[in-house]
């Protein structure tokens, strides 16, 4: 329904939302916006911590494998980066990573030869996720009432441009050998995401999306962030007991976006 009319299909969707909280409301246990950012102590040396986790947590050897594709082109992009004060720059909830604006970003979108990287981190999908929370899985069935009520669910079906990548993840190095692994079957293409995160992890983990060179946004969690090092080691291991959200007003930033880039799409195909 998404590819015939955007406005129509929103609402359609809206109402099967408010119809799917009306027989099986969920829960919003623990869920507290606009709670503090990065703690002071946990703000320290956050690059070198970065750093050490990617090298002494990468188990599976997932960002390994990516990076001894091109060792030299990929050390010599991670110790630019490194070197920065920051690695992305700020609009709001939206961290910039090789773009200056939003709408430098949108104009990146209009590449029909782009692939775009839609990623959600676990934390945010409902404590009553068919598919479990800890887990790469999403099945975003519209029929189903708990996906009807979630952003993930929304953002993920109307997305329905044919080049873009849904990603649902558990942990920072999955996500890593996912970029290594989609920019390495796509040479020549630019990749281009959208993907949310805590803050923290946006903060720490930046550096390692401009080593490959691809472009951005991250969008920033509210709720129950990870705000301490404690925090983010236990959500990594699937200890997250409090959701995280997408603030309203960032939600409809999102889609908006995916709006665009499925006009794009579907215009460009019609000529």
């Amino acid at each position: 329904m998404w590819q015939q009319s955007w406005d129509e299909a929103e609402k359609e969707w809206d109402e099967g939302s408010l119809q799917a909280a009306a027989r099986r409301p969920l829960k919003k246990l623990n869920v507290l916006p606009q709670m503090p950012g990065i703690t002071e102590e946990t703000a320290k040396h956050l690059k070198w911590k970065s750093l050490k986790w990617m090298i002494t947590k990468d188990h599976q050897k997932e960002v390994l494998k990516g990076f001894l594709k091109h060792p030299v082109k990929y050390g010599w992009a991670f110790l630019k980066s490194i070197f920065k004060k920051k690695s992305y720059l700020r609009d709001g909830d939206f961290f910039l990573y090789g773009v200056n604006s939003l709408d430098q970003f949108q104009t990146l979108l209009k590449n029909p030869q782009s692939i775009l990287v839609l990623g959600f981190s676990y934390c945010h999908k409902p404590f009553e996720c068919p598919s479990g929370r800890f887990t790469a899985d999403c099945i975003h069935d519209p029929e189903n009432s708990v996906c009807r009520q979630c952003f993930i669910g929304k953002a993920v079906n109307a997305a329905v441009h044919p080049q873009v990548i849904p990603l649902f993840i558990p942990t920072v190095h999955y996500v890593g050998g996912k970029i290594f692994e989609i920019v390495h079957q796509n040479p020549g293409r630019s990749v281009l995401f959208i993907i949310t995160a805590c803050e923290m992890t946006l903060e720490m983990f930046g550096d390692w999306g401009n080593m490959v060179n691809i472009q951005g946004l991250g969008v920033r969690l509210d709720g129950r962030i990870c705000n301490t090092m404690k925090a983010f080691e236990l959500s990594e291991q699937g200890i997250k007991p409090g959701l995280t959200v997408v603030l309203d007003e960032t939600q409809r930033k999102i889609l908006d976006l995916i709006h665009y880039h499925n006009q794009t799409f579907f215009d460009s195909s019609t000529q």
